[in-house]
Formats: structure tokens, C-alpha cells, sequence
């Protein structure tokens, strides 16, 4: 069994839209990225190459790279999970949170659950997205931005 922990931070800004575990979150504030800036996705990303040893999202989807500009991050998941799989690595269970002080959005966790498990090809049980707020606190606090963390385990196939 390996460990891996992501976490991704992104400012928000009227004109985009809020993608967050591969969900379209409504809200008048939007995600600032080079892809969809879905900060759930990128941290899980991060966590489940972590927890392989292969790297960080940066490694294979780089900002500076126009292939990726404004791609749904989903499609960066599928290629990482792929990626585990290549080296023979089954993901076993996600808990993920989501730091945002406004939209709330415990009505869509369920929904990012559901896709985060199909894409990744464990149930839906082993998945856990949670979201809380900073009570006001610093830039999140202010709804000037949006974060998420991810822990992940992953295991060896057999």
C-alpha cells in the first residue's frame, strides 16, 4: 500500500465557469488555470502520481504547454490514471476536501464522487469529497480563491 497527498490552489474571476471534481459548480466566480482549473482534479492528479513516484501533474501537463490550455482536467485524470496503470498500480481509496468560502457545495459532492470513481474505476464508496470554508479568513476567506487536498492509496495489482 503507497500514500499520496495533492493540493492545488486557484484564484477565482467572473468570467469562467467553476469546475470542481470534474463538476460544473454555478457560480458568477470562475476558476483561473491554463485548463479548466478544476483544483480537485489537479490535487488528486498530484496525490495519485505522488503516491507512485512518478512526479507531479507540472511533469506531464505542463502550463507552458497550449495542448492543454483550457482542457477539462477529467481528461488529465483519465491520462494519470492510465498512467498508474501502466505501472501496475490499482487505486484503492480518495478522501479529498475543498476549501471555498462561496458557492457552497455540499448539493455536488455527491455528483464529483460519482465521477471521480468512474474515472479512476473504484466505487463510489471508497471515494470521499468533503468542502468547508475558512470562515473569512485570508484569500479563500475573501472569495478571492479556491484549494483543494487530496490523500490517496494505491496498491500494487496483482
Amino acid at each position: 500500500m503507497r500514500i499520496g497527498i495533492g493540493y492545488d490552489v486557484h484564484p477565482l474571476a467572473s468570467g469562467r465557469k467553476l469546475f470542481i471534481g470534474g463538476v460544473e459548480v454555478q457560480s458568477t466566480l470562475g476558476s483561473v488555470g491554463h485548463s479548466d482549473g478544476d483544483v480537485l482534479i489537479h490535487a488528486l492528479c498530484d496525490a495519485l502520481l505522488g503516491a507512485a513516484g512518478l512526479g507531479d501533474i507540472g511533469k506531464y501537463f505542463p502550463s507552458n504547454d497550449n495542448s492543454f490550455k483550457d482542457i477539462r482536467s477529467t481528461l488529465l485524470l483519465e491520462k494519470v490514471v492510465d498512467n498508474l496503470k501502466r505501472h501496475n498500480y490499482i487505486v484503492h481509496n480518495i478522501d479529498a476536501i475543498i476549501f471555498l468560502e462561496k458557492p457552497k457545495v455540499s448539493s455536488y459532492t455527491d455528483s464529483m464522487r460519482r465521477v471521480i470513481s468512474d474515472i479512476v474505476g473504484i466505487g463510489v464508496q471508497m471515494v470521499s469529497v468533503k468542502a468547508t470554508t475558512t470562515d473569512g479568513l485570508g484569500m479563500i476567506g475573501r472569495g478571492e480563491g479556491i484549494a483543494a487536498q487530496a490523500i490517496v492509496t494505491i496498491r500494487k495489482s496483482q
